[in-house]
């Protein structure tokens, strides 16, 4: 029982009877099954790199708290303020991905991060929340009529964002921004002729990534037929889930950790499957599921447009990385570099998130008697 009482008026009094507590409480279990699983794939993968067995486990663990800390204080704030972090996010970010290409660091043919000290930072995990938050507020500006031309700066910042990531190359990064963008554009009442040119325009773009950017091809082929190329990951991640079965062959009986070399980032939830089972994977699927279903039910009785654009981009980026994550390791779609959100290794994706759920919080908390958007 809560000890919070309904007539406290305090700003944390106020928060805690106005967020939403079940998407809280789904957050807050992803989270701790992220640190059972952190605590069963890295040491393999700290050993194999001749680190000390926890070192990835004290580098999250490190993040972890600070991050909570960072979702649960954006969450505080109001739409405006919301809006002015979004801003201020936007540009530093897109400053840093431009710096990417100057000072980026090279990992796997990509230069996607940027070394300050011992920690790497991904700017273009940042600049996702941020840009649905921004890209929301020009859309329903627009809508408003009052001359600001929010479509077409919308527009130009979605064309700028997705250019620098498919330079870094970023293939994946680009299609979650795109789906945000998309997703937006069609709730603020796109006429349906834009729709369908948009869909034929995204299945160019994926087109033309195959043809122009070979580890795309590679990872295509690769999904379309093993022989084509080294399938080395899949194959194990999927042999993971065939030894799991329905109960999983029990905490730290796992073999796939010790063979896959991203597999407490990219492969985790294959990790989940061999050591928990068929039942703990769907529970991880459910709590994903929830969060997104859960804030999409709070947009119902909102009727200010850039609340529910802004909070729909938001769910469609959360649940959007989790589904390419997971269907990555089942071989459902091809391999992506993302993370599994608030579960996968990941300093930067984990501040990222924290950042992103805890503006939908924030959006998605009751106000009684006030406009969201003032």
């Amino acid at each position: 029982m809560t000890t919070i009482s309904r007539t406290d008026t305090s700003v944390l009094g106020r928060w805690w009877w106005t967020v939403d507590r079940w998407a809280l409480a789904a957050i807050a279990a992803i989270a701790f099954v992220g640190v059972i699983m952190i605590l069963a794939a890295s040491p393999a993968v700290a050993q194999r790199l001749h680190l000390d067995g926890f070192y990835f486990v004290r580098r999250q663990f490190a993040l972890l708290l600070p991050a909570l800390a960072l979702m649960i204080g954006v969450s505080l704030l109001n739409p405006i303020q919301v809006r002015r972090l979004a801003v201020l996010g936007l540009g530093i970010g897109v400053g840093f991905l431009v710096l990417t290409f100057f000072h980026g660091v090279e990992i796997k043919g990509a230069r996607r991060w940027i070394s300050l000290g011992s920690f790497s930072l991904q700017p273009s995990e940042f600049v996702k929340p941020c840009f649905a938050v921004v890209s929301a507020w020009m859309l329903a500006e627009q809508k408003k009529g009052e001359g600001v031309p929010g479509n077409l700066i919308s527009a130009a910042l979605f064309l700028m964002l997705a250019s620098l990531l498919l330079l870094q190359p970023d293939l994946g990064m680009a299609v979650v921004v795109s789906a945000i963008w998309f997703a937006q554009l069609f709730l603020a009442g796109l006429p349906i002729f834009w729709v369908v040119a948009l869909v034929i325009l995204g299945v160019g773009g994926i087109g033309g990534a195959y043809l122009m950017l070979p580890h795309v091809a590679s990872r295509i082929d690769r999904f379309l037929d093993k022989s084509a190329g080294d399938s080395f990951q899949v194959s194990r991640s999927l042999e993971a889930f065939r030894n799991g079965g329905l109960w999983g062959r029990g905490p730290g009986e796992g073999m796939v950790k010790d063979v896959i070399p991203d597999v407490h980032a990219d492969f985790i939830f294959a990790v989940a499957g061999e050591e928990y089972g068929l039942f703990v994977c769907l529970l991880i699927v459910g709590l994903f599921a929830f969060v997104v279903v859960r804030g999409l039910l709070r947009l119902r009785s909102d009727s200010n447009l850039f609340v529910i654009l802004a909070s729909t981009g938001l769910l469609v980026q959360f649940g959007l990385q989790a589904f390419i994550n997971m269907a990555s390791s089942l071989h459902l779609m091809p391999t992506k570099g993302m993370t599994l959100p608030f579960i996968s290794y990941g300093g930067s994706s984990l501040l990222a998130l924290a950042l992103g759920v805890g503006m939908m919080l924030s959006l998605t908390r009751r106000r009684v008697g006030q406009g969201a958007g003032s």
